[in-house]
């Protein structure tokens, strides 16, 4: 029985725990860097798509042969998400050189077709404001996706984990950039005013039902657990159900939201600097729920107020403001995306100086900047693919497009399974790298045999 008792699923629990904590991140630069990366690559396949493009994303499987369909999906797979991998990864200190590489070659195919060729700027706008939002959450989903599995092997750089208190990092990137994904496009940008709680339970119940099926199963199968991150029982699901409740209970119009979110983060920042987060970064925890979950519970004021600005910006990009997808509208819209990712990145810079350093743990004000200024960096340079003509939606885009959901919970489902199958501190560069990418293509396979059979799931 003794025997039975100190049986674990998961011996190397507190290995993988000290692994990814007491990390401090990396810099704006590299950051900016990485996540210039991964939708430059985006573009370019766009760009560079003409025979292995399906135009009209995922069509029911009678009007697609299974075997163009496969080829169309594996050019994408190669072509964005291995070179994606192995930045992150085995290309790690290459991600300079790529990264110039990347705007060197963008620039010079601008160029040669602008000024050597009759196509001209402003010509073939293919795509609507609402598919650059499309592609560009393909790409946080991509990225978190590729990170959670990464980060437990010893070839995904330590700089690019969470941060422990302070900092700046890739995997800091991902919790705010759910939320600001989702913010954009969500019913309350679109100007669907949300008042029904029966409404404010279909949306919430769902992450609550997520947040305790991941608590059962973590301590079931005694999973690694980083305690600072969120605390004791709280997780992300649960930050998400806590947002949409707030956001169901104070019913804001959507231009006005943009101010609320202001307000929001500013008093939170002033209650931080007050003391709040000594309180909130000390290890020392009482017995009380709140706590044990201290990090978690304050740090919603900070996700409620990004989530909010997210509403604001989506209306007035997307819903408010444009009805009709011109010219003229796509290339001020592609100026305002720009423009708000300088101004977020200086915003930044000066808030983690002057007032206080990047804490995803809190989610302080300089956070929040520096989630927007790194979701709205994204989603400019996708804009960059009608700059030429292109003849539609990657293949691979619109599967995971169509069934993020899914992808996200198989991903997890596959995380947890080869930490506990496979001793990830132990594996080599090469096993890793082999692992990750059977992991990666995995994972494309089920988005693009569920969007050929149109397999949606949702749960709500």
């Amino acid at each position: 029985m003794e025997d039975f008792k100190s049986f674990s699923f998961n011996p190397s629990k507190h290995l993988k725990e000290e692994f990814v904590s007491n990390l401090s991140g990396s810099s704006i630069i590299e950051l900016i860097s990485l996540i210039l990366i991964v939708p430059a690559l985006i573009v370019l396949r766009h760009w560079g798509a003409g025979f292995c493009i399906i135009n009209d994303g995922c069509m029911p499987s009678r009007y697609i042969h299974w075997r163009v369909y496969m080829l169309t999906l594996s050019m994408d797979f190669l072509s964005f998400v291995l070179p994606t991998l192995a930045v992150f990864t085995v290309l790690a200190d290459w991600a300079y050189t790529i990264t110039i590489l990347m705007i060197f070659l963008i620039i010079s195919i601008l160029i040669k077709r602008f000024w050597l060729s009759t196509y001209g700027p402003g010509q073939h706008h293919n795509s609507s404001l609402r598919s650059y939002v499309s592609s560009y959450r393909v790409v946080v989903m991509v990225v978190t996706c590729l990170c959670i599995l990464a980060v437990d092997f010893k070839n995904f750089p330590r700089r690019y984990a969470k941060t422990e208190a302070y900092g700046i990092s890739l995997m800091d990137l991902g919790v705010g950039s759910f939320v600001v994904a989702n913010s954009l496009v969500s019913r309350l940008a679109r100007n669907m005013m949300l008042i029904s709680w029966k409404s404010a339970m279909k949306d919430t119940a769902p992450l609550l039902i997520l947040g305790i099926i991941r608590i059962l199963s973590t301590s079931g199968v005694d999973y690694q657990v980083h305690v600072g991150e969120y605390g004791v029982h709280w997780n992300f699901f649960f930050t998400l159900a806590a947002v949409s409740v707030l956001t169901h209970s104070i019913n804001i119009h959507p231009n006005y939201c943009g101010i609320f979110a202001l307000l929001i983060l500013i008093a939170y920042q002033i209650c931080l600097i007050l003391g709040l987060n000594e309180y909130l970064l000390s290890n020392s925890r009482g017995s009380d729920i709140i706590s044990q979950n201290k990090e978690g519970l304050f740090s919603i004021f900070g996700y409620w107020g990004m989530y909010l600005a997210g509403v604001y910006f989506g209306y007035k990009l997307l819903y408010g403001s444009v009805k009709t997808v011109t010219k003229s509208s796509v290339n001020m819209a592609r100026i305002k995306v720009w423009s708000l990712t300088i101004f977020f990145w200086l915003s930044t810079v000066i808030l983690d100086k002057c007032v206080e350093r990047v804490s995803r743990r809190m989610c302080n004000m300089a956070y929040v900047s520096l989630v927007l200024a790194g979701n709205f960096q994204v989603l400019a340079i996708v804009m960059l693919s009608d700059l030429l003509p292109s003849r539609g939606t990657l293949l691979l885009e619109e599967a995971i497009d169509r069934n993020m959901l899914g992808i996200f919970l198989i991903a997890n489902l596959l995380t947890g399974l080869v930490n506990l199958t496979v001793d990830t501190l132990s594996a080599t560069s090469f096993a890793s790298f082999c692992i990750l990418l059977g992991y990666a293509g995995i994972l494309s396979s089920f988005a693009g045999i569920t969007c050929f059979y149109g397999i949606k799931m949702k749960f709500w």
